[in-house]
C-alpha cells in the first residue's frame, strides 16, 4: 500500500522562518503551490484521505479538491513558548529551554508543548493504525509529520533531521509485507 502524503502550501509563518505551530491560512504563494500539485494528486490512487485538522491543512485540501477525515495526529507538533518565533529569537527569550533542547532534542519537552519523540509516537501510532487496513491512503498534513513517517520508515526518529518535506509537495511511503520504504520526496 502507498501512503501518500501532501504537505500543505506556504504559509507567512513558513516565509517568515519562525516555528509554527499555531492555526494559520496559506499564503498566496501556499495556494499556487498546492494548484500546482493538483494534477499529480488527483491521478494517485487512494481510497480514504486524512488530514490535520488545522486550517493551512483542511485549505489544502479544499484547494486539492479532496474531502477526508480529520485526525489531531498528524498536527503539526506543539512548539508551544517557541511558536512564532525564529530560532534566534527563542535563543534569546529562553536561553535555558533551548540549552536543553539542543542537549535532548528527541526526549525534551518545550514547556507546555511536545517534544520530537512525542509527534513521533503519535504518527507512528496513526501509520500503523493505517496500514492495517492495506489500501492506499492521502494525507495532508505537517512537515513534522513527514519527517516522522519517513523515520517511521527506519524506526528511529533520529533520523528526523536528515529530511525535508517542500511546502506544496508529495512524498510517497510504501509499506508492504512488513517492508516500509520510501518511493519519493518532494515531487511536485
Amino acid at each position: 500500500m502507498d501512503i501518500i502524503f501532501v504537505r500543505h502550501g506556504s504559509t507567512e509563518e513558513n516565509r517568515k522562518k519562525v516555528y509554527g505551530s499555531s492555526d494559520i491560512h496559506l499564503s498566496e504563494k501556499g495556494k499556487t503551490e498546492v494548484l500546482n500539485i493538483k494534477n499529480s494528486v488527483n491521478n494517485m490512487s487512494f481510497g480514504k484521505v486524512y488530514i490535520s485538522p488545522l486550517k493551512r491543512t483542511m485549505e489544502t485540501s479544499k484547494i486539492l479538491g479532496v474531502k477526508g477525515i480529520h485526525d489531531d495526529r498528524i498536527k503539526e507538533i506543539n512548539f508551544s513558548i517557541f511558536g512564532g518565533k525564529t530560532y534566534e529569537e527563542i535563543k534569546k527569550i529562553y536561553p535555558e529551554e533551548v540549552s536543553l533542547w539542543t542537549k535532548d532534542y528527541i526526549n525534551y519537552r518545550i514547556p507546555g508543548g511536545e517534544s520530537l519523540k512525542d509527534i513521533y509516537e503519535r504518527t507512528k501510532d496513526f501509520l500503523e493504525n493505517i496500514i492495517s487496513e492495506n489500501k492506499n491512503v492521502l494525507v495532508i498534513t505537517h512537515e513534522g509529520v513527514i519527517r516522522c513517517a519517513l523515520c517511521w520508515v527506519f524506526d528511529n526518529v533520529e533520523y528526523f533531521y536528515r529530511f525535508r518535506a517542500d511546502n506544496g509537495s508529495i512524498t510517497v511511503i510504501s509499506a508492504d509485507d512488513g517492508y516500509k520504504y520510501i518511493k519519493c520526496i518532494n515531487k511536485r
